[in-house]
């Protein structure tokens, strides 16, 4: 059903409190944090409740007016008078962000770039007779940057090393984006919204869509926790790869459109405060 025609008697908004207090606990947490306060959380959320009720709730051949966005967010007619046209949320992938993800997906599925167990080579800076090298790893997915520049950047970034035969190896943050590394911001709002995209649709639908299920277990000793964290990385990352390597494999012969994928996965660990510190078994 599309999110426009619904009714307040099709979602409650009581029901929806208790979740979204939950939900919000730890991006509050992350706002004190970062240094944003609640004023400034206060008038993003206003120009974004304006924004998705002007763009996603307007109805079929009839113009969206201030008084209906006034009616559907609670805020005053004349506020969302000012805060209108401001045009839907920007969703574009950084260039740079867009290229690194995609070489580095390649890396990790081409079979010419991975070894037995579908791990990624080490791979020298150039190679003769067509055989692998990063400068074809690079030149397989883009021609408007030099393989060189790309090697630096990624130096520079710690995404990639130089082992001791001068080859070139991909460092685990190249997986995961840390220290002031900009990824991590984009990579934030993408895949939470589109977990949260996937829940909220599947609490509005009388058939859930979307996959969204987790295993879960309470009361354990915070040995037993994190041996269970770390085997789920491995069983998690396996699965990643493997759906990476499909996916590189089907878009090579895709025709290309509007559409978009995401498989995302998620491991959450929470221990006693004492246990955290301590930083041993229990």
């Amino acid at each position: 059903m599309d999110p426009k025609s619904r009714t307040p008697s099709q979602l409650s908004a009581t029901q929806l409190q208790a979740p979204l207090a939950r939900l919000l606990r730890p991006l509050v947490r992350l706002c004190i944090r970062s240094g944003m306060t609640f004023p400034a959380l206060a008038q993003l959320l206003r120009e974004l409740f304006v924004n998705v009720a002007e763009h996603d709730f307007a109805l079929d051949d009839k113009p969206q007016t201030d008084s209906r966005v006034s009616l559907l967010t609670g805020i005053h007619r004349k506020e969302v008078a000012r805060l209108r046209g401001a045009g839907a949320p920007v969703n574009v992938v950084p260039a740079t962000l867009s290229r690194t993800s995609a070489i580095i997906a390649h890396w990790l599925a081409a079979p010419e770039f991975t070894d037995a167990k579908g791990d990624p080579r080490p791979l020298p800076r150039t190679a003769d007779d067509g055989a692998p090298s990063f400068e074809a790893l690079v030149g397989a997915i883009t021609k408007d940057v030099r393989p060189r520049a790309v090697l630096d950047e990624w130096l520079d970034r710690q995404l990639v090393t130089i082992d001791a035969d001068d080859n070139i190896v991909l460092a685990d943050t190249g997986f995961v984006p840390r220290g002031d590394d900009d990824r991590k911001w984009y990579y934030l709002g993408r895949n939470l919204h589109d977990h949260i995209a996937a829940a909220a649709d599947n609490v509005s639908e009388a058939t859930p869509r979307f996959m969204e299920r987790a295993v879960h277990y309470d009361g354990l000793s915070p040995k037993l926790a994190r041996r269970l964290e770390a085997r789920s990385r491995e069983l998690a990352m396996e699965a990643l790869k493997t759906a990476n390597r499909e996916a590189n494999r089907a878009l090579a012969k895709d025709k290309g459109g509007d559409a978009r994928w995401n498989f995302g996965v998620y491991i959450y660990l929470e221990e006693p405060k004492d246990a955290r510190e301590e930083g041993g078994d229990s």
